[in-house]
C-alpha cells in the first residue's frame, strides 16, 4: 500500500508550506550597498540581524548589471560606506573594479554573510505580536522560509527593476531593445544606428561608449539638465560645507560656461534651478560629463527630441522627423520593487515604493520599519541612512534595559 502523505496536495504544494527559519532582531531585505552598510552599523552595536538576498551574490547590481565603462562619478570621500573610508592611495574617482574590491573588503571586514537565493514574497506586521513576519522563497531548497523580527529594513534599493516607458508602437519594433542594466559595451553595435533614450548620467555615458566603438548614436533629450565636470561636482560638494548653496551653484555654472560655452544650440538647455539646489529639492543629479559633450559638439553624437511613436524599424519624433535605428537602449531609470512584497508598505512608503516622509526623516517609518538607500543621494545618502537606522534600533533596545 502506498504510504499516505501527512499533508494533502502535491509534493510541490507541500514544499510551499512555510517553515519558520528564525526569530531575529532585525531582518534586512537586500544585500546591495544599503543592506551591507546597515549590517555593518548594526554589528557595531552587537545587534543580531539577517540579510535576505534574492541573487547569488551581494552588490548584484554592480557585479552583474553595470556596463563595462561604469565607475563612480563622485569623489571617494562621498562614496564610502560607514566605518570604512577609502585608503589614501585610492584614486579620487574609483573605476568599477576598484569599487567592487572595496565592497569585497567591506563584506569580509565586517563578516557579513547574507542568505542568498532568498526572494522575499511578503512582509506583514503582526499588530498582536508587534513583530514583522517575512516570508522568503528559498529557490535552492524549494521551500518558503519565515523570518520573524522586531525591526525590518527595506534595503532593496532604488534600482530594483529597470523601467522602460510604454511608447506607442514599441511592441512592433523590429530592432533590439535593451535596458541600460543589460548594456555592457558598444562593441557589438559598431557601425550601427543606436538610439539612447534618457539623458541622465547613464544615458550620456552609454552614448559616449557607443561613439568610442564607432556606433552612430543619437540621444533623446526631453527636458533641461545641468552638465558639469566631475572635478566641479567634487569641489562644489566640498564647498557646500562652508558656503550657501546659491553661491556654490553660481560658481559651478560659471565653470560650466567656461568649459562648455552655450550648449543650447546643440539641444541642451539649462534648468532654472542651480545644479546643487535642484539636487537638494528634486533629487535629480547633474550630468557629470565623461567626454560626451565634446562628441556632441563634434557631431559624433546627435541629440534628438522626444519620441512620438515607434513604427517597426523607425522612430518618429515630436518634431515630425523619423529615422531608422538598429537598436534602442533605454537608460530610463529604475523603479523600487518594495511595494510588491511589502504588504504593509504604508508604514514607511508611498504608492511608488519611495519614502513617504521627506528628507531628512525619510529613513524611519512606523512599527519598526525602516528604509535605507531611498533618499536619491547615492552612497553618501546610504551611509547616512544606515547609521541613523542602527542608532535608532540601538536606542530603542537600550531603553528597555
Amino acid at each position: 500500500m502506498e504510504e499516505e502523505h501527512p499533508y494533502p496536495g502535491t509534493r510541490e504544494q507541500v514544499l510551499e508550506l512555510p517553515v519558520v527559519a528564525m526569530e531575529i532582531t532585525v531582518v534586512i531585505v537586500g544585500a546591495g550597498p544599503s543592506g551591507l552598510a546597515t549590517a555593518a552599523c548594526l554589528s557595531r552595536h552587537s545587534i543580531p540581524y539577517v540579510i535576505l538576498e534574492r541573487e547569488d551574490c551581494y552588490a548584484s547590481l554592480w557585479k552583474k548589471r553595470t556596463y563595462d565603462r561604469c565607475g563612480l562619478h563622485l569623489a571617494k570621500e562621498f562614496c564610502s560606506l560607514p566605518l570604512m573610508p577609502h585608503p589614501p592611495k585610492t584614486p579620487t574617482f574609483l573605476p568599477k573594479d576598484a569599487f567592487l574590491h572595496y565592497i569585497d573588503t567591506y563584506v569580509s571586514h565586517f563578516n557579513i554573510c547574507p542568505r542568498y537565493f532568498r526572494s522575499v514574497r511578503s512582509a506583514l506586521y503582526d499588530n498582536v505580536g508587534k513583530k514583522w513576519r517575512v516570508e522568503a522563497k528559498n529557490s535552492i531548497a524549494g521551500k518558503v522560509e519565515v523570518y520573524v523580527a522586531e525591526f525590518l529594513v527595506i534595503a532593496s534599493g532604488e534600482n530594483s527593476e529597470g523601467f522602460i516607458p510604454d511608447l506607442p508602437g514599441l511592441d512592433s519594433y523590429r530592432g533590439e531593445i535593451v535596458h541600460s542594466n543589460h548594456y555592457r559595451s558598444g562593441l557589438k553595435y559598431q557601425n550601427k544606428d543606436v538610439l539612447v533614450v534618457g539623458c541622465g548620467n547613464s544615458g550620456m555615458e552609454i552614448a559616449y561608449d557607443l561613439s568610442i566603438f564607432e556606433a552612430k548614436p543619437c540621444i533623446v533629450v526631453r527636458s533641461p539638465f545641468h552638465v558639469l565636470t566631475k572635478e566641479s561636482v567634487a569641489l562644489g560638494m566640498s564647498l557646500l560645507k562652508y558656503l550657501p548653496v546659491y553661491v556654490v551653484d553660481a560658481l559651478a555654472i560659471m565653470h560650466a560656461n567656461f568649459i562648455y560655452g552655450d550648449l543650447s544650440k546643440y539641444g541642451i538647455r539649462r534648468p532654472k534651478l542651480g545644479p546643487f539646489t535642484q539636487k537638494a529639492i528634486t533629487g535629480r543629479t547633474p550630468v557629470i560629463d565623461v567626454g560626451t559633450v565634446k562628441k556632441i559638439q563634434g557631431g559624433e553624437i546627435r541629440i534628438v527630441p522626444e519620441i512620438s511613436s515607434v513604427k517597426k524599424d523607425k522612430v518618429v519624433f515630436n518634431d515630425g522627423t523619423e529615422r531608422k535605428f538598429d537598436a534602442i537602449v533605454f537608460a530610463t531609470g529604475y523603479r523600487s520593487s518594495a511595494n510588491h512584497w511589502l504588504k504593509d508598505y504604508k508604514y514607511a512608503l508611498n504608492d511608488e515604493g519611495m519614502p513617504k516622509n521627506s528628507f531628512p526623516c525619510h529613513w524611519k517609518g512606523e512599527n519598526g520599519l525602516y528604509c535605507a538607500g531611498l533618499s536619491k543621494r547615492g552612497l553618501y545618502g546610504i551611509a547616512m541612512d544606515a547609521q541613523a537606522i542602527a542608532n535608532d534600533v540601538e536606542k530603542i533596545l537600550s531603553a528597555r534595559k
